[in-house]
């Protein structure tokens, strides 16, 4: 292999690994919609609820949690995409806000998502498809709401401008989101391979931080899969408008096994 086609490799190898972490989205039994009335959920002890004050569990004799025992327990409120994550044996439990709505989500390392998975097949990495672009920044950050694989949830992501790129002569342009490390960035996207040979909803890309004239790369062999391509429980925004792109970008992830 080239550098390039090893230096890929090696990226998408690790991410698959981190795909398949025990407790990762592979592991998720069920998205639970919490509320003021208090429930009992599938693989989860106590009963759950929810209001002002933050999300309350209530554990019967006998039931734990790690570092909680019997009685009520009420976790902080948990800020917009935030969650806390609370051991149940060999589980995990992810409490998280999501649209607004509390949930949980618990994460069983032996569900069967996880255990027959499979891996993700991408497309041969290709050097054509690491393209240059420029970043042009909105006067002041816009708040953009995208819609929800789950329905009825909406997110809200601030975008600080839009990306512009060229690919076979057509300029282009995607909304941008702020990223996980400061002055990088994510677009959220569909072309004309979604719903074909990739997955139909969205695929994301992570872009670093632009240069002091604004220019970035857009490696699109690294486009990867949201967790709702795997799972009927995730909660993953769907692009905004107009980041629908009307060529093919025959790069990155494609469907899962």
């Amino acid at each position: 292999m080239s550098d390039f086609e090893q230096q890929w490799a090696q990226w998408h190898e690790q991410h698959e690994k981190r795909r398949a972490d025990p407790h990762g989205f592979l592991a998720i039994t069920g998205l639970h919609f919490l509320d003021e009335n208090p429930q009992r959920f599938p693989g989860a002890p106590g009963e759950w609820s929810t209001g002002p004050d933050g999300v309350v569990v209530t554990l019967a004799e006998g039931e734990s949690l790690e570092g909680i025992g019997s009685g009520e327990h009420r976790f902080d409120p948990i800020p917009e995409r935030g969650d806390i994550t609370v051991g149940y044996g060999d589980a995990k439990l992810e409490i998280a806000r999501r649209g607004g709505f509390d949930v949980l989500r618990p994460r069983h390392p032996s569900h069967e998502t996880l255990v027959k998975y499979l891996g993700t097949p991408a497309y041969t990495p290709a050097e054509k498809w690491v393209v240059t672009g420029r970043f042009v920044p909105f006067e002041a950050p816009v708040p953009v709401t995208v819609g929800s694989v789950s329905e009825g949830l909406e997110h809200v992501y601030e975008s600080p401008g839009k990306v512009e790129f060229t690919v076979g002569g057509q300029d282009l342009a995607l909304t941008a989101f702020n990223g996980g490390t400061p002055g990088s960035l994510f677009v959220l996207f569909t072309d004309a391979t979604s719903g074909v040979t990739t997955y139909a909803a969205n695929r994301s890309l992570a872009i670093p931080a632009p240069d002091a004239d604004g220019t970035v790369t857009l490696d699109f062999n690294r486009a990867t899969n949201l967790p709702c391509a795997y799972t009927e429980f995730a909660t993953c925004p769907l692009p905004p408008a107009g980041n629908k792109l009307p060529i093919a970008v025959e790069a990155g992830e494609q469907l899962p096994r």
